[in-house]
């Protein structure tokens, strides 16, 4: 099949995290299975810069088209990522497709390309990606949903759920169930398999080796709930038998909320004890969840994330706020740790068990590596949606 994937950012745009990821691997998957595989995207390197590369490249088999933002001010202040090139291009070449995969919800991209698709009748799928929820710019969602969006998700041929949560948002807009199936974003173990060695990460950074390393990986955006983790660590710092021994770091991308951690640990005073790292990426940020002692994810809303799952291939234990995917993600008590979202005692209560009960984190750790293993193999991914192109192109 010849098969057109849609996302407005792909590698090395790696600072929009897991979807952009996700993206690459089951292109390259597909592609290893003897499909030709075709991505549209945009020429984002991050919401404030370009990339300058050529606007067409194969990346491992993978052809690769980069349309140009018309203005960076959308991506990093509404993540509008309008590409004017691209209609034209999509006009001329779309008859080729067998079909196509659309990434994310509310984009530009999804609503040229729907256009087009439905007016030649190459059938197309959507996944996502946690983007259904109607948390933040509310106005401008509803609007979009109304004018377009309800449309896009009526006439795709089959609607990609991560989860089961994201399922019952699907259901909540309407769509009947025997349109949606569940297959969760890809994540390839491979890179897993052979981590790097204990304790370059540690001695990068000037971190002694006693000290117990409390990991977030991750966006740098108030959904993420850093605020909720910063508070819960200078709580544990009042604990005198953990005060000289623990180390909040922080790694990540800015996504417009970087200023307020910054004033928050100021006012706490404890910049002392978090180390904020910026984005890492490939082994680097393998060592860095190496020497992590546990990971901690706080999110006030969230669907599959890719940094636990990378945390539990590491053989991390975690924590993470019960909403949303991770609770499918966190077996209770066995892989790791759930607490209320938003309360800051008892996330601190968990980090305090974890770390007075190592053999416990130990375990959890190794019982999660196994779990991602496998659950969320990239062959099992690929399979499910080689099924569904297969059905939709037959069908």
């Amino acid at each position: 099949m010849k098969i057109l994937q849609v996302i407005p950012y792909f590698p090395p745009a790696y600072a929009f995290g897991g979807p952009c990821i996700g993206a690459y691997i089951i292109s390259r998957e597909l592609v290893s299975r003897g499909h030709e595989v075709v991505v549209f995207t945009t020429d984002a390197r991050d919401t404030s810069q370009k990339l300058h590369i050529p606007s067409m490249e194969r990346i491992e088999g993978i052809t690769v088209y980069r349309f140009k933002n018309v203005s960076m001010f959308f991506v990093k202040n509404s993540k509008l990522f309008i590409t004017p090139a691209l209609p034209l291009k999509i006009r001329k070449v779309i008859k080729t497709f067998d079909v196509i995969h659309l990434h994310e919800y509310r984009t530009f991209q999804n609503i040229v390309v729907a256009h087009y698709s439905n007016k030649y009748n190459i059938p197309y799928v959507l996944q996502a990606n946690g983007s259904l929820t109607y948390l933040g710019r509310y106005r401008r969602k509803k609007l979009f949903d109304v004018l377009c969006g309800y449309k896009i998700l009526k006439n795709a041929s089959k609607l990609i759920a991560l989860s089961n949560f994201e399922l019952r948002q699907y259901q909540n807009m309407g769509i009947s169930n025997e349109k949606i199936t569940i297959i969760p974003s890809a994540f390839d173990f491979s890179e897993y398999v052979n981590l790097p060695p204990r304790g370059r990460f540690r001695i990068k950074y000037g971190i002694s080796d006693d000290a117990k390393i409390i990991l977030y990986v991750g966006r740098i955006h108030r959904i993420k709930g850093l605020d909720i983790l910063i508070k819960a660590f200078a709580y544990l710092l009042n604990q005198q038998e953990l005060k000289n021994n623990i180390l909040l770091v922080i790694v990540g991308p800015d996504d417009g909320f970087l200023g307020q951690v910054k004033t928050l640990i100021k006012q706490l005073n404890i910049d002392d004890k978090v180390l904020l790292i910026g984005p890492l990426y490939g082994k680097l940020k393998l060592e860095a969840y190496v020497d992590s002692d546990l990971f901690v994810l706080p999110s006030r809303y969230e669907l599959l994330s890719r940094s636990l799952r990378e945390a539990c291939a590491c053989g991390k234990p975690v924590i993470a706020s019960r909403v949303g995917g991770l609770m499918d993600l966190v077996m209770e008590g066995v892989t790791g740790l759930l607490f209320k979202p938003g309360d800051v005692t008892e996330l601190a209560k968990s980090i305090f068990l974890l770390l007075d009960n190592w053999e416990k984190a130990e375990d959890m750790g190794l019982k999660g590596r196994q779990f991602v293993k496998e659950n969320f193999s990239i062959e099992k991914v690929v399979e499910k949606l080689e099924k569904v192109y297969e059905e939709i192109v037959v069908g």
